[in-house]
């Protein structure tokens, strides 16, 4: 940036810019340098006025070292004037941009837009400084929602009325655990005083046997801390404990690059193969048998578990509470009271009776231009969704929002990156951006860890080689698409933090803020919790992955089918479109027929593909690690020591090569250990990341509260995948003759290219309904054999077919579903800009036909919260190390201090207005 400069007035009131020092001279912006203050009074001595006439067009007032007026040519950009010719802006008449800026980092602007109004002046600049926030853009972050008071009122009553049948329920169960500890000591309900568990503010309680926070009422062991829900205690005594399944581990073998594309399993050394220790498995038996033996007493006093369990077996769990100063019950009795005073309102009508999409004689407006079909189910008027644009929406849709809301339909609103500033979501501005705010901290952050979506192996990958893939493509040695994602981008610390400016832009660019604003939305429950409170990691996360239009079956660039646990909003901020080559095409088609012959090979015959490689009746010599990986990414192997390298790390295991495209070192360690055994294995817990999801990683087993950070886990029973064997058929032998391909498989050259030239949009989404997901799980459950996971293996075990996020429903599947079930996803395809609404408990998935930039934020609708907590009861029942288990919401403790800070709130509107609800 140079010097800093001050302004100095001249005698004539003209400004000029001069250096620090008036005695010597010094360098301006544009490069010449000023003229010392003896030379100034040198030329007012010979005659020559101070009025000197500057481009009217500019502001940036220089001269030259004969004290001429000149303009300067230094770039806003680049902070250079020698890269040739300027545009200057005529608003400001400060910034210019020179050609070669403009064209690298504002290729949709033109010259003559630029002249108009520069990108600093709309906001959208994308150099340095700007990145970094400084100056008049930091404001953009601090930029809050007002809202009256009538509308304070209005949506805090909306609020109570949605949560205090939730809370009223939670109350009665704390009175129930209240009676019973009053009988046990003796004493009246009133006289019974609850002791306050030793619990620091910032601090998780997890329950001990199922993993749920507890927010208030538990049972606790004086003498080890074991904590107990009151879930778990209501249980225990009725004689059906859940919650403490064992852990599942899975394994995933290996089995070689050629198996991925159809070819035959390589088989394993033998003194590397890895069985299901017997041990193992005799000791989970024994913890089933003790967890049986782990009983209430006939009078409801429940003992602390064996040591085996993680208590001490001694003491006696004993009642303790959070809220001590604000006991539940109190808060109930207030919220009772406003709700009783606020009858009069109209807000108590269910926005779900009146919505604008449909006629008076109750059927669906086809007419309406705020719609998309998204579904063709017969006898049904959901098959639509609401659809409105960014820029047309106005204070009264939020009603018609809701009213689509509290059926529990997704909803898409176009076009919203138009309302924020048009800063530049492009790959490498996001790198350049996230690179100066790193170096800023002198860290380097520049190696990234991304998702092989043909196996789902890990790849630790330079964040430019993977940005140049992005927009370019990459293969392998089979011209097979090598779709990569990145996982948790930017890593550890919060997207407002690495990525400043964008994270601006994103919350400028969020629709319907009263839901979705992580800070100031009033909606939003999440946004209720104290700032001394721990809060859950609700994002916003960006999603970046490659994806091509075709879908391929297998590798393609998808999230798995799953389903969050708070809503999500997704917002399409970036495509890139990668086209596959006729010749590319046509290697494509080959290898889907070797896909499809191995599918059939492996689920209609009935021997295992595992005895078979211990027979030995597979190729005798397995290719190394490094020659299997290489082959992955399309290079063939090398010698290690290459000076010019990154480190491709899959699963744990690290392998050598060297590409043009990408680079590969050798871990010596695990080279050396990968001699011993050629098989992987994958915790079930191990999936790729979701399009909403926030975290999904796992801790250390045996701590039972957590300061910022939760971990958890027992020990593990390993479950072996056995594949079924093969006989030496090829593919024609199975398949028959090429021309038997199944069309639903084979893709047209023409089509294919025809499609990808016309597509709008960058990413197909299914969405499913919350009534249709039982039959959704029969059908995954009856069919689940049919999917592959970690290195193409078959899925041989399933825990929760949608919770492990292991299947995703091709085409083909979702046929199917509809003939055996009758029952069918939103289909819809969201294109740049869109912002997807998916509500919680909606299974869903997403493939990418373009390459995509996506970034996510979870929130907490008040109309949603019974559906969060029906699945955090789902998932208090899964094992111990299952993705899914943790609770990372928190919901319960969101209600208790919604409902405080709604009370609170709706207590000074009423002294404010001086009538209105009861105080």
């Amino acid at each position: 940036m140079g010097k800093k400069l001050r302004v100095a007035k001249q005698q004539n009131g003209t400004a000029s810019e001069v250096g620090e020092d008036p005695g010597v001279s010094s360098r301006t912006r544009s490069g010449g340098r000023r003229a010392t203050s003896e030379a100034k009074v040198q030329s007012r001595a010979d005659g020559e006025t101070d009025e000197l006439k500057f481009p009217k067009q500019c502001r940036a007032r220089h001269r030259d070292e004969n004290g001429n007026a000149v303009e300067s040519t230094m770039c806003h950009q680049c902070q250079r004037n020698d890269k040739g010719r300027v545009v200057r802006c005529t608003r400001c008449r400060t910034k210019r941009y020179c050609i070669p800026c403009i064209n690298t980092w504002y290729p949709q602007s033109t010259e003559e837009a630029i002249a108009e109004a520069c990108p600093f002046c709309c906001g959208n600049c994308n150099c340095k400084a700007c990145l970094r926030l400084d100056g008049p853009l930091k404001k953009m972050l601090d930029a809050g929602l007002t809202y009256g008071d009538d509308e304070k009122l209005r949506h805090n009553v909306y609020i109570l009325r949605m949560l205090l049948p939730i809370l009223q329920h939670e109350n009665q169960e704390q009175t129930l655990e209240k009676k019973l500890e009053s009988e046990l000591r003796g004493l009246s309900l009133s006289e019974l005083k609850v002791q306050k568990a030793d619990v620091d503010e910032d601090e998780r309680v997890y329950c001990n046997n199922c993993m749920t926070s507890i927010f208030d009422f538990h049972r606790s062991c004086p003498n080890c801390l074991y904590d107990l829900c009151l879930i778990c205690c209501r249980e225990i005594r009725e004689g059906h404990l859940q919650g403490g399944e064992e852990e599942v581990v899975a394994e995933y073998t290996n089995y070689g690059f050629d198996y991925l594309h159809g070819g035959k399993p390589r088989c394993q050394r033998l003194e590397g193969k890895v069985e299901v220790n017997v041990n193992d498995v005799a000791t989970s038996d024994d913890n089933v048998k003790l967890a049986s033996k782990w009983k209430a007493k006939d009078d409801g006093i429940i003992p602390c578990p064996p040591e085996i369990m993680g208590g001490c077996g001694n003491g006696l769990l004993e009642l303790r509470c959070i809220f001590l100063d604000n006991p539940l019950s109190d808060l109930v009795e207030k919220a009772e009271e406003l709700v009783q005073g606020y009858d009069y309102l109209e807000i108590q009508e269910d926005p779900g009776h009146r919505c604008s999409c449909f006629t008076s004689d109750g059927t669906v407006d086809l007419t309406s231009d705020k719609l998309r079909k998204a579904a063709s189910r017969e006898d049904s008027d959901d098959n639509y969704l609401f659809c409105p644009t960014a820029k047309d929406i106005q204070s009264e849709d939020l009603k018609h929002f809701q009213s689509h809301w509290t059926k529990g339909e997704p909803i898409i609103v176009g076009d919203v990156l138009e309302t924020a500033s048009g800063l530049s979501w492009e790959p490498m501005v996001m790198w350049r951006a996230f690179r100066q705010i790193t170096n800023m901290k002198h860290g380097q952050h520049l190696d990234v860890t991304a998702i092989d979506c043909l196996d789902w192996s890990l790849v630790d990958i330079n964040i430019h080689q993977f940005f140049k893939g992005y927009t370019e493509g990459r293969s392998d040695t089979k011209s097979w698409p090598q779709i990569l994602k990145l996982k948790d981008w930017p890593p550890k610390n919060a997207f407002e933090d690495r990525l400043p400016r964008h994270g601006a832009e994103f919350m400028t660019a969020l629709p319907f803020k009263e839901y979705t604003h992580p800070r100031h939305g009033i909606l939003n429950v999440a946004v209720k919790l104290p700032d001394n409170i721990l809060k859950p990691d609700l994002g916003p996360k960006t999603y970046i992955a490659y994806g091509v239009h075709p879908e391929l079956g297998r590798g393609d660039s998808v999230t798995k089918l799953h389903c969050d646990m708070s809503d999500a909003v997704n917002i399409l901020t970036h495509t890139a479109e990668v086209v596959l080559t006729p010749d590319q095409l046509r290697c494509v088609n080959k290898l889907k027929q070797k896909h499809l012959a191995q599918d059939k090979r492996e689920l209609y015959s009935d021997s295992n593909v595992g005895k078979r490689c211990e027979e030995g009746k597979l190729s005798s010599i397995c290719e190394t690690e490094e020659a299997d990986v290489a082959l992955k990414n399309g290079c063939p192997s090398t010698l290690p020591g290459n000076t010019d390298q990154l480190v491709c790390e899959v699963n744990g295991l690290k392998s050598d090569s060297n590409h043009n495209n990408m680079d590969l070192s050798v871990d010596r360690e695990a080279k050396s250990e990968s001699t011993l055994t050629l098989q992987e294995k994958s915790v079930c817990n191990s999936t790729e990341v979701g399009e909403t999801d926030g975290t999904m990683k796992r801790g250390n087993p045996g701590r039972k509260r957590k300061r910022r950070k939760h971990s958890g886990g027992v020990k593990s029973s390993k479950l072996k995948i056995e594949m079924d064997d093969l006989e030496d058929l090829t593919d024609e032998e199975v398949l028959g003759s090429p021309d038997n391909m199944s069309e639903s498989n084979e893709i047209n050259l023409d089509s294919a290219l025809e499609g990808m030239e016309q597509a709008e949009g960058g990413a197909l989404w299914d969405i499913f309904r919350r009534q249709d997901v039982p039959k959704l799980q029969e059908y995954l459950m009856k069919h689940f054999k049919e999917f592959r996971h970690i290195h193409c293996n078959l899925l041989s075990q399933v825990v929760h077919p949608i919770h492990d996020q292991t299947m995703y429903l091709t085409s083909e599947h979702k046929r199917k579903l509809k003939e055996e079930y009758g029952i069918e996803p939103w289909t819809f395809v969201q294109k740049l800009g869109d912002a997807v609404f998916i509500p919680a408990g909606c299974p869903h998935q997403v493939r990418n036909l373009k390459s995509c930039i996506k970034v996510a934020l979870d929130f907490v609708s008040p109309e949603n919260v019974k559906e969060c907590l029906r699945l955090t009861e789902e998932f208090r029942v899964l094992p111990a190390n299952h993705r899914a288990k943790e609770d990372k919401l928190e919901v319960k403790k969101m209600v208790v201090y919604g409902l405080q800070r709604v009370v609170k709130d709706l207590k000074a509107l009423s002294r404010k207005r001086g009538s209105g609800g009861r105080s």
